[in-house]
């Protein structure tokens, strides 16, 4: 929880196993949307250069640091105003953080992956239309709508997994991963666009998504499981097991699992329901070829069969 009045002092032990489940979360978060991010500056940045307008590089900097900044003072009041909640208020603000972040992650996803053949094409025409009618104002405009969409759906995620972690320290150790995550990806963007290596983008989104989906997945669980604690939803059957004498999710692997997987010892059965129907349907859906993948493999096909 974000206030964490009533939350017993974890062991030494259980402080690094617990801190290292939501760590792992931000650094994913972090990673993919950064990289996002830097495809996007690197694309505008690219596309600039190459037709000899270099000169407006700044007018992309200046949209890219606007977003940044309004992303992280959006962050902090979301995060200081509910800092001061306790009680079902601040179950409240648990579950309607986390379902928001399990909502926003799976809009990211879905949309990225349709829109992964065309963004360039929209971003370079975006520019063209800028340089005609406003050439500061509008590459600006261009590259500060391209990124704040980037930040505000990292800060709303990452403030949904540190809402659904129960522990003291929690939510710094998903910062502190967001951050090297972020760090990574600026690496990795520099290495494209500026030292020619090569990353197969399409394997890395795929895998790096269907981690997000898993992670959005125990979200969508924490925020089914606090509306239930404050009687908002019904339980069904509560719980429909219990292995907490076995693997108990407030210590060790137990824990590791419930701050990255929304694993419970003892779940309810409409939150078990809404984690795997999500899970599943999720993972099919995102990793099966978009329509434009498969038109563009059976364009490939055809010429070969006819030949």
């Amino acid at each position: 929880m974000l206030h964490l009045s009533g939350v017993r002092p974890l062991t030494q032990e259980e402080s690094v196993e617990g801190s290292a489940a939501p760590f792992v979360g931000g650094l994913l978060t972090g990673l993919r949307e950064g990289v996002e991010a830097a495809l996007i500056i690197g694309i505008l940045a690219g596309y600039l250069v190459k037709i000899g307008r270099a000169d407006r590089l700044v007018s992309v900097w200046v949209g890219v640091a606007a977003a940044v900044f309004l992303s992280l003072i959006a962050a902090i009041l979301i995060y200081a105003a509910a800092g001061g909640l306790t009680g079902p208020a601040e179950l409240l603000f648990e579950a309607i953080a986390t379902l928001a972040a399990a909502v926003v992650v799976t809009w990211m996803l879905f949309w990225m992956r349709r829109q992964a053949t065309t963004l360039g094409g929209e971003l370079r025409k975006g520019i063209d239309a800028a340089i005609t009618n406003a050439p500061v104002t509008g590459i600006a405009l261009l590259a500060f709508t391209a990124v704040i969409r980037e930040g505000l759906e990292t800060a709303i995620f990452l403030i949904g997994q540190a809402a659904a972690v129960g522990q003291a320290g929690g939510a710094t150790a998903v910062l502190a991963g967001a951050v090297v995550g972020l760090a990574l990806a600026i690496a990795i963007g520099i290495s494209i666009f500026r030292l020619g290596a090569r990353l197969n983008l399409g394997r890395f989104f795929t895998w790096t998504g269907s981690a997000l989906i898993v992670i959005a997945a125990g979200l969508l669980a924490h925020g089914v499981h606090e509306l239930i604690e404050i009687g908002m939803l019904p339980a069904l059957m509560n719980p429909v097991y219990d292995l907490s004498a076995y693997l108990p999710d407030d210590a060790g692997v137990g824990l590791f699992a419930r701050a990255v997987f929304g694993y419970r010892a003892a779940p309810e059965l409409l939150t078990l329901l809404a984690q795997a129907t999500y899970l599943v349907l999720g993972l099919i859906f995102y990793v099966r070829p978009t329509r434009a993948a498969a038109q563009a493999n059976s364009d490939r096909v055809a010429p070969a069969a006819t030949s």
